[in-house]
Formats: C-alpha cells, structure tokens, sequence
C-alpha cells in the first residue's frame, strides 16, 4: 500500500516548485515503479474541446521552470499546440507516496540539440517505428503499418552496423514553460497537502489551497 503522508509541504512552503518536482521524480524512480516519468498532457483541439494523452516527461529545468517531451510535430497534439500553445502535464504517483504535479504554462518548441541528442538515445525499433507511423493520421489496417515500418527497416538498416538512423525532420521536442504549478501530497482523511504557484514578473509566488 502506498504511503499517505508526505511532510514535504508541511511547513513552511519552498520558495519555487520545480525543485519539488524534480525530488519527487527522482524518489518514483528510485522506487521501480513502471513509467515513473509519465504525464498526462492535455491540449485544446481547434474547436475548443479538451484532449488529452499519455507521454513521458524526457527533461526538466529546475532553474528555468519548464518540463519536457518528444513526439511527432504532425500529430494531433502537435496541431493542437501549434494553434493554441498552451499546455497543462498532470503527473500523479502513489509510490513512494500519494502525490501529483500540475504544471500549466506556453508551449515552445526545444532546440534541435536538444532533439538529436534524445533522438540519439532512442532504441532503433523506436527510430524506425517514428519514420514509418503518421501519427494520428488513419491506417486501412495494422498490416499496412506493418508494411510502412518494413519499408523504413529496409531504408535505414535493421542494427547499428548499418548506420545512424537520422532524426526525421517532424520528430523533436516541445517545452511546458511553466506559469503555474500545482503540488499535491495526499493524506490519511483526506487533509492533503495543496500548494499553488505561480509565476510573475518578478519570480514564483504561493499559496495553500484546501483539500
């Protein structure tokens, strides 16, 4: 059973949050758990409906205050972004202890560097599979994306010995430059622990929200 009480909020409140994101991912990793870094991202599609999606949480600058990911820039979220670049990442955890994360903020592209070196990690049936797919694009059948994946195995090599496969040029990075930040450490009763941030001008403010 997971913990219920995490003292991390109980006293005075940190002066910034992204310092408490970046412990708490560190301890859910630690824990061996499956997909620690995984985030719920939610868009706003043209119409102004909510959509929202699984992805990992791939980078995080404490400093700056923003997280990061990768995906296809053709995809349904990509479009989204790119007509409305506002994000929210939700991360929720009950091992090491009931917590989740919040962070809300404008969406940046990441630098290319940033993109290939990723990219460069990435196990090569990833690689492959990320030329072969149109994200969120219609397939006739699972054997047609079969196909389209033999045909990218056949262009660029089944192991490393045939060469790097190259970042494709719709495949990197997005940024969630945050604004505002919510804590949450669960407790027994349900008197959790709720902290608010958010940034202006001249740095992070925060405060206690009630459970």
């Amino acid at each position: 059973m997971p913990k219920h009480d995490d003292h991390s909020l109980r006293g005075e409140l940190p002066a910034e949050p992204f310092g408490v994101l970046a412990r708490w991912l560190e301890e859910v990793r630690g824990s061996g758990q499956a997909n620690p870094d995984a985030m719920c991202l939610a868009t706003v599609d043209p119409d102004g409906a909510p959509r929202a999606r699984m992805v990992l949480c791939r980078s995080l600058d404490v400093a700056a205050g923003w997280i990061g990911f990768y995906t296809n820039r053709r995809s349904a979220k990509a479009r989204e972004m790119a007509g409305n670049p506002q994000a929210s990442a939700v991360f929720h955890w009950e091992e090491p202890a009931a917590r989740q994360v919040i962070v809300s903020g404008r969406v940046e592209l990441a630098p290319d560097d940033d993109s290939d070196a990723y990219w460069s990690t990435r196990p090569r049936l990833s690689q492959l599979s990320a030329w072969a797919s149109e994200q969120s694009r219609p397939i006739a059948s699972r054997a047609a994306l079969m196909a389209q994946l033999t045909k990218m195995t056949q262009r660029f090599g089944e192991s490393e010995a045939d060469g790097p496969v190259p970042r494709p040029g719709h495949w990197g990075g997005y940024r969630i430059v945050a604004s505002r930040v919510e804590l949450w450490a669960g407790s027994a009763g349900r008197i959790h622990d709720r902290a608010l941030y958010l940034r202006g001008p001249h740095g992070w403010t925060s405060m206690r929200l009630q459970p």
